[in-house]
């Protein structure tokens, strides 16, 4: 699976969850499904490709300004769920994470949280 397909699969899995823990509803409303469908469009027009960064760290805001502040909004309820409620979806984005951030270190440092983060990544 791809980066990009792998955030798209997240993205709709924080929205689902969203939906329901937050909204307490069993189906997404339409304007959630639309939400998803348009997170998932900017993903395959990424400028980046496989080599993007989080969206909220990327020097261009390619998303709208209302929908820029409804997946926000999600992310921001949703993203200290996650591991409960998707614990390798959780540690692979963390590892996304460090991983993007790692070249700006120190080698040393680096090379700590590298190795730090082998274990994440044979898990996914």
């Amino acid at each position: 699976m791809t980066r990009i397909e792998r955030e798209k699969q997240t993205v709709r899995k924080m929205i689902e969850l969203y939906c329901r823990h937050r909204l307490k509803v069993d189906t997404m409303p339409e304007e959630y499904q639309l939400l998803a469908e348009y997170a998932c469009r900017r993903l395959n027009h990424c400028k980046y490709g496989e080599n993007k960064s989080a969206c909220k760290d990327c020097p261009i805001h390619c998303y709208a300004p209302k929908e820029r502040e409804a997946i926000r909004e999600v992310m921001r309820w949703t993203g200290p769920r996650m591991i409960w409620y998707a614990p390798k979806d959780a540690i692979i984005h963390i590892f996304q994470k460090i991983k993007h951030r790692l070249p700006s270190l120190s080698f040393r440092t680096g090379v700590v949280v590298l190795l730090c983060c082998i274990p994440f990544y044979i898990l996914s």
